[in-house]
């Protein structure tokens, strides 16, 4: 028997990799001109999960504490003298985010919006304390 209240069973099916990538997509969509300006070449991509690698590197156990990353240079990091280099490029991790949404029950498009949002931060040079400080405020 189905419970109203597991957002799973609210939503019928878990939703799928597109499912995220087109909440994700809205979510751009609705970032300033002025900022999004400064993001266009960053890439996003959905994935069920972040690999073994990815985990080494952050130092993780578990693939369902990672809900999002972002890869690249930060614009404060950059310069006119950089060689070329592959796009930036974030990351969102469709299992993680579906534990945390199922856990909360936050609204899954806000929650996708605000993995999305806290790697674009990053992309602008800010550290996870600063965007810690920011969402507090």
């Amino acid at each position: 028997m189905s419970d109203p209240r597991n957002p799973i069973d609210a939503f019928g099916v878990p939703p799928s990799i597109e499912d995220i990538a087109a909440m994700a997509e809205r979510a751009l969509a609705g970032i300033p001109p002025h900022l999004l300006a400064h993001a266009s070449d960053v890439g996003v991509t959905v994935e069920d999960r972040a690999d073994d690698e990815t985990l080494k590197e952050m130092e993780l156990d578990s693939p369902w504490d990672l809900s999002g990353l972002y890869r690249g240079l930060p614009l404060t990091q950059r310069s006119v003298l950089d060689p070329a280099r592959q796009p930036d490029r974030i990351f969102l991790y469709r299992e993680a985010i579906l534990l945390e949404w199922i856990e909360t029950g936050e609204d899954l498009y806000c929650l996708v919006r605000n993995v999305l949002v806290h790697e674009i931060a990053h992309h602008f040079g800010f550290s996870d304390d600063d965007i810690d400080a920011i969402e507090r405020e």
